[in-house]
């Protein structure tokens, strides 16, 4: 009898499993056949080195900053939702071309603030295989599911030549994550009081231009850690033409990203705890703001924001519910809904690490041939 109930509940895990996959299937079937005609036009276009490089580097432009859209302007599209996307996207793109045309001029011809002069990412690709073309393609799938993918580890790790580099931006990233995650705790443990006594009600009209120039800041430095991954496609020193071309079109992805209002993956910011209140969001951009440009200022080593973020949102979620809650019960009930929130973006954040370590063994022999000496 036992064996039968067991037999049941594995027969109804599976028809739930086969069921999401179908309403997934008929709800994106227009997303999957772009995804289908992308993939065709990879196994193409990949022989072809000049063309294969626009369209990895279009490709990863738009997925790595739709999927890294919740980290920076995540909560400024959440918290300016009654205003125009045009004046959003304005703001917010021409912060981007003053950000990468400052590195242009300052590191001849380079957009990626030195990030992609370490070594194992200093040289540009001669030649590309399917695998890097499909890595963004990847990407855009895992935005689709809302999943906070780490776009340094799925774009960079593709092209690094040493496990070494591999090896130093998974520390560098991690350090960020237990940073943030410790440092966000603190923070919002002390300023819950100020913020239930103090910012009730409508907010004055003082914070809005706060927090555009927060978000503004916010925005630029994350330009600096993250153009890195949109430029790994393209030459290290980027010609007038060359650099035309990728402001351009991330100026333009920048504007359909604010018309789509952050489009799926937005929800990750939405669930969280007050961050559509402008204070709050405000808040929230200062604190990961000066976490990332400590890091940008503690070496040229890429490092994944991702998971800077999503520490950054963990440790908050879980201070409020330990500073906010005075009786026990509800107490216990915020701390397991922190948990859950901050264990699913942990595992969502996870899986693209996994899958981006998969394609670095892959795509890279010299990898390969490093691991392989290493464990034997």
């Amino acid at each position: 009898m036992a064996k039968l109930k067991d037999q049941n509940i594995n027969q109804d895990t599976l028809s739930k499993a086969a069921y999401s996959l179908f309403d997934f299937t008929k709800k994106e079937k227009s997303f999957l056949l772009i995804i289908c005609i992308l993939i065709s036009i990879a196994g193409i276009i990949t022989p072809y080195t000049y063309a294969a490089m626009w369209f990895g580097f279009a490709l990863a432009a738009y997925s790595a900053i739709a999927n890294d859209s919740i980290q920076t302007i995540g909560t400024f599209i959440a918290s300016n939702q009654s205003r125009k996307w045009y004046f959003l996207w304005l703001f917010m793109g021409l912060i981007f071309v003053g950000t990468v045309t400052y590195s242009w001029f300052t590191y001849n011809g380079d957009v990626s603030y030195q990030r992609l002069q370490v070594d194992g990412l200093d040289q540009a690709p001669q030649s590309f295989v399917f695998l890097q073309i499909a890595a963004p393609i990847v990407l855009l799938v895992m935005t689709r599911l809302r999943m906070p993918v780490s776009t340094t580890f799925l774009l960079l790790n593709v092209f690094t030549y040493k496990a070494g580099t591999i090896i130093g931006v998974m520390q560098k990233s991690f350090i960020g994550y237990f940073l943030a995650f410790f440092a966000a705790i603190i923070v919002w443990y002390v300023l819950e009081k100020f913020v239930t006594n103090y910012l009730k009600g409508k907010p004055g009209n003082y914070w809005y231009p706060l927090q555009w120039v927060t978000s503004g800041c916010l925005w630029a430095v994350w330009v600096m850690q993250d153009a890195a991954n949109i430029a790994v496609f393209l030459p290290r020193q980027l010609g007038v033409w060359e650099f035309s071309a990728f402001t351009g079109f991330v100026f333009l992805g920048l504007g359909v990203l604010f018309y789509m209002k952050g489009d799926k993956i937005q929800r990750i910011v939405n669930e969280k705890t007050r961050v559509t209140d402008v204070r709050a969001a405000t808040i929230v951009d200062l604190v990961y703001a000066i976490i990332l440009f400590y890091f940008k200022s503690y070496s040229n080593m890429p490092m994944s924001t991702t998971w800077v973020f999503i520490g950054l949102l963990g440790g908050r979620e879980l201070s409020i519910a330990l500073a906010k809650s005075k009786k026990l019960k509800k107490r216990k009930a915020r701390l397991v809904r922190a948990y859950r929130l901050a264990k699913n973006d942990f595992i969502k954040a996870g899986i693209g690490l996994i899958v981006s370590l998969i394609l670095a063994l892959i795509i890279n022999e010299g990898v390969r041939k490093e691991i392989f000496d290493l464990v034997f």
